[in-house]
């Protein structure tokens, strides 16, 4: 097995976990926040308990999210030094503003969140949690301002044989940016409601003595369920256009792509610029598992009168449909990565160029040791 395929399925594999605890969390946070709110507005111990319920299982999977991305993290300067030292200086900017910004502050007003429960005032303790929300979502931000940028590269100029940063307003407007934010808070929004639905809809069969606690989570995760796959549909077909134009050899459709491959074979020699059928293949099974959770519009009516509980079959059918909106989350970042391969910096800079000139032994040694690091975080945490 050669170095850059050992590269790419470990970076590939850790990128994938760390992203199923990025979407758990972000959708959690958005509930966790109705929760409270709605708990300081009514003063009804309901919503305390809930938010104490969730906000344990959310802090469960952000500490996993952290202990996958820091493993993430080290394989940048490892496993990719060439990306590091090309294109750094541009790729790194709203990585490092993510971190000081966003992370250092959000995971602060976390830490405040967690151990300030009636040793805060009540209105301070809920912006505590707006501000780990939004902290959150300006994460979110700036991860996919970097992910654009290597999408479609824009705002910078070679110089020396290093892509410098000249104009840092174009990251923000990429075309690559917008609706791909939206795609993937909706995804979050879509697994964080199924999720919360799930675990209620488990607790409901065992007839649990909370009830009423476990009927008001089931009801909020089934409607933002809902809410959220129409979101994720629409962000995604709104894709294909300005995708397309950016990247005209994705889906091998537009007649740019001829010209554009022409020219990237004058500049860096002969090659294959068209993407893996792979990418095509993700696409298309995350439309299908889009189309069959749009049905979850059909269990909106059963929540009147509590008919979705007193029939218990559309119970099951939610904790069924659990795995679908994360291994629709796979699919699509399998569509959206390896859609713009051989390219790590879409018409920049090869793949093949960004791996680290290192053996395949010593990358096979580090994902043995990645592997064990991130099992043992995990266990610890």
């Amino acid at each position: 097995m050669d170095t850059l395929l050992l590269a790419r399925l470990q970076f590939a594999s850790t990128a994938s976990i760390h992203f199923l605890f990025v979407i758990v969390t972000l959708g959690l946070v958005t509930l966790l926040v109705g929760l409270q709110t709605a708990g300081y507005l009514t003063r009804k111990p309901k919503y305390e308990r809930l938010t104490r319920f969730w906000g344990t299982l959310y802090v469960i999977n952000y500490v996993l999210g952290i202990a996958t991305g820091i493993v993430m993290e080290f394989q940048f300067g490892l496993n990719w030094s060439g990306l590091s030292r090309y294109v750094g200086n541009v790729f790194g900017a709203p990585l490092a503003i993510e971190t000081l910004v966003a992370f250092f502050l959000e995971s602060t007003f976390l830490g405040m969140w967690i151990f300030g429960w009636h040793r805060l005032g009540r209105g301070v303790h809920l912006a505590l949690l707006w501000g780990v929300a939004l902290t959150a979502y300006a994460s979110a931000f700036w991860i996919m301002v970097a992910n654009a940028w290597l999408q479609n590269p824009v705002g910078y100029e070679v110089r020396d044989g290093v892509a410098h940063l000249t104009d840092f307003s174009a990251l923000l407007t990429n075309p690559a940016l917008g609706i791909a934010l939206g795609h993937v808070v909706s995804a979050a929004l879509l697994t964080g409601g199924l999720l919360m639905a799930a675990v209620s809809a488990g607790h409901l069969l065992r007839r649990t003595p909370d009830f009423e606690l476990f009927r008001t989570s089931l009801r909020l995760g089934v409607v933002t369920a809902a809410v959220g796959i129409l979101l994720v549909q629409g962000f995604g077909f709104a894709q294909f256009a300005p995708v397309n134009q950016v990247q005209p050899t994705k889906f091998g459709s537009s007649p740019d792509g001829g010209a554009l491959i022409a020219e990237w074979t004058a500049r860096f020699g002969p090659g294959d610029y068209t993407p893996p059928v792979l990418a095509n293949v993700g696409l298309g099974f995350m439309i299908l598992i889009g189309m069959g959770l749009s049905l979850f519009w059909l269990l909106l009516p059963l929540l009147w009168r509590d008919r979705i509980i007193r029939l218990r079959f559309p119970l099951w059918l939610i904790i069924c449909c659990l795995p679908l909106p994360f291994v629709a989350a796979i699919l699509g970042w399998i569509a959206r990565e390896i859609g713009r391969q051989p390219w790590v910096a879409y018409g920049l800079l090869p793949t093949e160029q960004a791996v680290s000139p290192v053996g395949s032994g010593v990358l096979l040694v580090s994902s043995v040791t990645f592997t064990l690091l991130l099992g043992a975080l995990a266990v610890t945490n």
